[in-house]
């Protein structure tokens, strides 16, 4: 087989046959390794084993709270007796570059016969050493990350769809926008509703299959890839529920979230929050107020399309259950709004209120503007 570089829209039909082997080095956790503890929740099938030496002989059960019995190896050849088909670096570094004591597993997997899947900024296949081994061993690198060469502007053309449209949001990175908007999808889809998880990071890509990691994008065309991911999942469902990325108050990544915001042009969005965060991750900088997020949001928007924040999904996980029910319950009190932790309690909350919110009726259709990227 000869060496190769996947693009997400490809992968939807092969995820569900692999085995992998997910390297989460001293990383384990729903924030730190949030691509493994996604795949863990909603697809431990897929997962042969862990790879930490911190927490070996453990399972993902004991470590996590829930994936069963996956175990947890200290190594490579501990985890081959699982049968796995390709190692996946289940961790997103900050800044999402390849730790340079990593490469010697990624190499070390592929000379075992696996696929290496990633989703780093550094693209695998962009390495000359890991990009070498792969073609001498005949196996593939995926990143997931990967987009394509060309992209639209965004051109406000999801005001012309017929489906409703949804985006989660947040107060920080890594507060549950894409558990969240897969809750929101799959109880949709069992109310009979025919919903669309659209994907735009690479954590969501692996879970649904398909999408497109919206950060990696040249920042003039966000937005129009946001724009893109809807309208394509706009024309076979009546539902398009959008996975938010960072937030607006991020220093990092506001650009980001700004440009899946007016992308995308939700008519109602969900606010995602960790009641015990009172800081930005790796910033310092304090989070405003519940209030004060829903009205920049929606200020935000307004002035392409007017859009409301329709309910709050809180991130619980740190907190028992007596505490869990009283941050949600003050939080629904401070806003006025439906909360609920979709994790502990299900989606259906959001659900309820969705279904009451007035989506408008498409309006005309107009030119795109063409421009893309050369």
């Amino acid at each position: 087989m000869k060496s190769s570089v996947e693009t997400p829209l490809i992968l939807e039909a092969r995820r569900g046959a692999r085995r992998f082997v997910v390297l989460v080095e001293g990383s384990l956790g729903v924030l730190d390794a949030k691509t493994a503890a996604v795949l863990l929740r909603y697809a431990p099938e897929s997962v042969a084993a862990l790879l930490d030496t911190t927490r070996a002989g453990q399972t993902a059960s004991d470590a996590l709270g829930y994936g069963g019995g996956v175990p947890i190896v200290a190594t490579l050849a501990d985890a081959m007796p699982h049968e796995p088909d390709a190692l996946l670096v289940g961790i997103a570094p900050v800044g999402g570059l390849l730790p340079p004591a990593w490469r010697a597993v990624l190499l070390e997997a592929l000379d075992k016969g696996l696929d290496v899947w990633a989703g780093l900024h550094s693209f695998l296949a962009d390495d000359p050493e890991l990009a070498a081994r792969a073609r001498a061993k005949g196996r593939a690198l995926v990143d997931l990350r990967q987009v394509p060469a060309t992209l639209p502007v965004a051109s406000a053309r999801v005001r012309e769809v017929a489906a409703k449209v949804v985006l989660t949001v947040g107060s920080d990175c890594n507060v549950g926008k894409m558990t969240a908007a897969w809750e929101v999808a799959r109880e949709l889809t069992a109310r009979g509703k025919s919903a669309a998880f659209v994907a735009t990071g690479q954590t969501g890509i692996l879970l649904a299959g398909r999408g497109l990691a919206v950060d990696r994008v040249v920042s003039d065309f966000v937005a129009g890839a946001a724009e893109a991911l809807v309208l394509d999942a706009a024309r076979d469902h009546d539902w398009v529920i959008v996975e938010g990325q960072g937030s607006i108050v991020h220093p990092g990544y506001a650009g980001v979230t700004l440009g899946l915001l007016l992308g995308a042009l939700p008519s109602a969005m969900v606010l995602c929050h960790q009641p015990r965060r009172t800081e930005i991750r790796h910033g310092r900088i304090p989070i405003p107020p519940l209030t004060d997020l829903v009205r920049r949001y929606e200020d935000a928007l307004a002035p392409i399309r007017p859009g409301k924040v329709v309910a709050l999904a809180l991130n619980t996980f740190d907190l028992d259950a007596e505490s869990a029910q009283r941050a949600i319950d003050a939080s629904a009190r401070a806003t006025g709004l439906p909360a609920t932790d979709v994790v502990r309690f299900g989606a259906a909350k959001i659900v309820d209120a969705l279904l009451k919110h007035p989506f408008p009726q498409p309006e005309p259709s107009g030119e795109p503007s063409g421009e893309s990227v050369p």
